[in-house]
């Protein structure tokens, strides 16, 4: 897969997308979108085990890009091996003139390879709500998602993505924000009608000005308009 521009529901401060992961993702997310993707039009390169594909180390960065690794994955879910991630990590490294954002459902992992991160590199996990919602996902629950973004290091920039957006406890939820001090946070909305369990206007508001109190920079998904006019 060549680099590509970002686009679509991807993240409008990211230009560039790269994949060097293939196979269904263990987290098996109900709400997945590379998975509903991989099933109306089965290509067979997100079905199956994880693996490496090689070739994806010859893809040129080049420079002035922000460029999302493993988009369609999880670089640190459990079964990705260590000598994968310090490989694609690597691969980054050799075009040291873009900004790279590495975003995991397992952030405790995020640990391992701080040392070899590089040094502007944007970190991020996903925390739909502060409530447990069975079958959701096989990832870590999102208060461990939270506790390991709280410690890492300052000299990364930390995001938080609130998406699909799901019912949850203002209070809690916002404290667990204001803990983790994320440089910004992206909220989104559920895009593919999995009819999900989702907040009204009146909860999303107050997180907002939750957010504003504490100066947080808030970046709004263009699906989450859907709920504003609910």
């Amino acid at each position: 897969m060549p680099l590509k521009k970002s686009k679509g529901n991807m993240y409008n401060w990211v230009s560039h997308v790269h994949s060097h992961l293939a196979g269904r993702c263990i987290h098996q997310c109900s709400y997945c979108y590379v998975q509903v993707a991989e099933k109306r039009n089965p290509s067979g390169r997100y079905a199956g085990p994880t693996r490496l594909i090689e070739k994806e180390f010859k893809v040129n960065y080049g420079e002035g890009k922000t460029i999302f690794i493993e988009h369609m994955n999880d670089l640190l879910a459990v079964d990705i091996p260590n000598d994968w991630i310090r490989s694609i990590i690597n691969h980054t490294l050799v075009y040291p003139r873009n900004t790279y954002v590495f975003q995991t459902k397992n952030p405790m992992r995020y640990y391992n390879f701080l040392e070899l991160l590089p040094h502007d590199a944007i970190l991020g996990t996903t925390i739909e709500s502060n409530r447990i919602y069975p079958g959701l996902s096989k990832a870590p629950v999102p208060r461990e998602r939270t506790l390991a973004m709280i410690g890492l290091p300052d000299k990364f920039k930390k995001f938080l993505t609130i998406e699909p957006v799901l019912q949850f406890d203002v209070e809690i939820l916002g404290r667990w924000i204001s803990d983790i001090r994320p440089d910004f946070l992206n909220l989104g909305a559920d895009s593919k009608g999995f009819g999900l369990p989702e907040p009204t206007v009146e909860k999303i508001m107050e997180l907002t000005n939750w957010l504003k109190e504490e100066g947080i920079e808030l970046r709004e998904k263009h699906n989450l308009q859907r709920l504003l006019k609910e």
